[in-house]
Formats: C-alpha cells, sequence, structure tokens
C-alpha cells in the first residue's frame, strides 16, 4: 500500500518560510515523479513545484520561482519544498502527490500524472 505523508503546514506571516516533507511509503517503482499540488478555497487545484526521481528534473509554478525549492532524498524517499518569502496568496492545502512511473518532465504540472495522494496539509499566510 502506498502512502504519503505530509507535515510542515502551518500560520505563517508574509515574508516568511516554512518547510513541507512528503514522506512515501510503498512506491512501486523507483523512476516516479512528486511534487506538490495546491488548491486554495473555491479556486481548481495546481502544480506548485515537482521533482524528477531518477534525474532531479524540475518544475516549478510561475507564481513560485525563485521563492520556493524542491528537493528529494531518495534513500529517504523524502520529498521537501522549502517555502520563502510567502505570500497571502500562497494560501491553501498543500497536497504531496506521486506518480506510478516515469513522467516526462514537461509534463509535470498535469494532475492526471499522479496516481497516489496525500490528504494535504494547510498553510495559511496572513498579511
Amino acid at each position: 500500500e502506498v502512502q504519503l505523508v505530509e507535515s510542515g503546514g502551518g500560520l505563517v506571516q508574509a515574508g516568511g518560510s516554512l518547510r513541507l516533507s512528503c514522506a512515501a511509503f510503498g512506491l512501486p517503482f523507483d523512476d516516479y515523479a512528486i511534487g506538490w499540488f495546491r488548491q486554495a478555497p473555491g479556486k481548481e487545484r495546481e502544480a506548485v513545484s515537482c521533482i524528477s526521481s531518477s534525474d532531479g528534473s524540475t518544475y516549478y509554478a510561475d507564481s513560485v520561482k525563485g521563492r520556493f525549492t524542491i528537493s528529494n532524498d531518495n534513500a529517504k524517499k523524502t520529498m521537501y519544498l522549502q517555502m520563502n518569502s510567502l505570500k497571502p496568496e500562497d494560501t491553501g492545502v498543500y497536497y504531496c502527490a506521486a506518480s506510478d512511473g516515469p513522467v516526462v518532465p514537461s509534463t509535470f504540472f498535469g494532475t492526471k500524472w499522479y496516481d497516489y495522494w496525500g490528504q494535504g496539509t494547510q498553510v495559511t499566510v496572513s498579511s
């Protein structure tokens, strides 16, 4: 059984930082994409940042480029998202997601490629 266990969400003031972690258990393949998606109230779920377990290819949404950094520790099967210079518009529920095999990097942002999802962690940025 695959499990994605998220941690690190919380309440922070604008300009602050948070680090999200996602521990993956039971993924069937060594080559997969893993990333963070967020959903704000009344909005669709969107990709924030994703990374390939095999070659480290990454994707960042334009809105977070230069502020967020994704990394993946294959030995620990844990993925991290360092979020700096947070803005109120970063508020939302952040979901960790992983694919059931390799994903073409140019399509990392598509939710349809991800087979496993965590329960989500709330990130709230106050102004």
